[in-house]
């Protein structure tokens, strides 16, 4: 992917560098963004291998976890805002590159239907941080969404997590670059569902069914489907920079983090009333939806008819 040429974006608070403890939330690959607490897939693969390793089993390990991180009180945030300070470093820059194309982007989408996007703004940090989603944001729980602040949380040595441990790109390759991006694309996807109120709507309904009930899963599932697509509307707007293996590297990536193959490696079986994310067949599609028709319409994974 070109992106070396992009305008930055004025929406970074970059972190790095500094100690920072408090509250997190969901994470690209983990619970309900935002809200009703979950694990992400960082957590449960560590989860995973710690069971098999001492004999516990692992989903007794992933429940524990979860009831903790939804136990834990909210802090506000207190760190100097730095919102608009533009990284220096590699990373950083091709973070805020990539944030920018898709303030473009929905900007473009939401201004022909006759609204205004509010952009979200993206933390950088190293680490741990403090966010307003109930716990502390780490970076064994991937990147996240948190609605309470309309913030995106990221620590970039996940980037290197979806190379070496997920296996979502080939090491080194230039199309690791896009596969970050679709990262990037994907949580900015929850932001959208949040100023089209769709977010809010979904996380009502999921508490109305008792939070991590087989019904609440399968809701929270079609938040994350819709997110892949809403990367995929990105990803179409941004082809003529596009290189030859971007969009398989994208497609790679999620299935590598699809919630049967995320289970298969930590528990060595499938259990689909748990899935909280989508099987890797169902993330490929629905982001290649996204990206060939270019249309918000195409992303109703809401709707009765939609085929998960």
């Amino acid at each position: 992917m070109r992106w070396e040429d992009l305008p930055e974006s004025q929406n970074v608070e970059d972190r790095r560098g500094e100690a920072g403890g408090g509250g997190g939330g969901g994470g690209f690959g983990g619970g309900f963004p935002g809200g009703a607490g979950g694990l992400s897939i960082g957590t449960i693969l560590v989860l995973g291998l710690i069971g098999y390793a001492t004999g516990i089993d692992p989903s007794l390990l992933i429940g524990m976890a979860d009831q903790y991180s939804r136990q834990q009180p909210q802090i506000e945030q207190s760190q100097p805002n730095k919102t608009g300070a533009k990284p220096t470093d590699e990373s950083g820059r091709f973070v805020s590159r990539i944030l920018a194309s898709t303030e473009s982007t929905w900007k473009d989408v939401f201004a022909k239907s006759g609204r205004q996007y509010r952009p979200p703004v993206l933390v950088l940090y190293s680490g741990q941080t403090r966010a307003n989603c109930g716990g502390t944001a780490m970076a064994t729980m991937g990147p996240f969404y948190c609605p309470a602040d309309k913030k995106i949380y990221l620590d970039t040595s996940f980037f290197q997590m979806i190379e070496k441990r997920f296996r979502g790109c080939d090491v080194g390759s230039p199309s690791c670059r896009f596969a970050q991006a679709y990262v990037i694309a994907h949580e900015v996807g929850h932001h959208v569902q949040g100023e089209l109120g769709i977010l809010g709507n979904a996380q009502r309904e999921q508490q109305r069914l008792g939070g991590r009930s087989a019904e609440a899963n399968r809701i929270q599932v079609r938040v994350e489907l819709q997110a892949d697509c809403l990367a995929g509307i990105w990803a179409n707007r941004a082809q003529e920079r596009l290189a030859p293996g971007d969009i398989e590297a994208a497609l790679r990536t999620a299935s590598a983090i699809g919630d049967d193959t995320l289970q298969r490696k930590a528990q060595g079986h499938v259990v689909p009333d748990s899935f909280t994310h989508g099987t890797s067949e169902q993330r490929q599609r629905w982001f290649y939806t996204g990206f060939k028709s270019g249309t918000v319409d195409s992303c109703n994974t809401f709707s009765p008819t939609a085929q998960l």
